[in-house]
């Protein structure tokens, strides 16, 4: 089975990003993460999450500059 959706994109959808907080708080969770510090279950979650949505950022951002002329 294929589902298509169609989606209306904004056109300044190429520069949407995580909000500069936002990132700090993932990049900081990622940091301490790979130099050995475990995360609670909650920091693993939240960045589980964040790393998820910036994943999706990501992905609209690309489409959107393939569908720029």
């Amino acid at each position: 089975m294929t589902l298509t959706f169609e989606v209306d994109l904004p056109e300044d959808l190429a520069r949407f990003r995580l909000p500069e907080a936002v990132a700090a708080r993932l990049q900081m969770l990622l940091d301490r993460q790979d130099s050995g510090q475990p995360l609670s279950a909650q920091e693993r979650k939240e960045t589980e999450g964040l790393v998820d949505l910036a994943e999706v950022l990501t992905l609209l951002r690309l489409q959107a500059e393939r569908m720029t002329p």
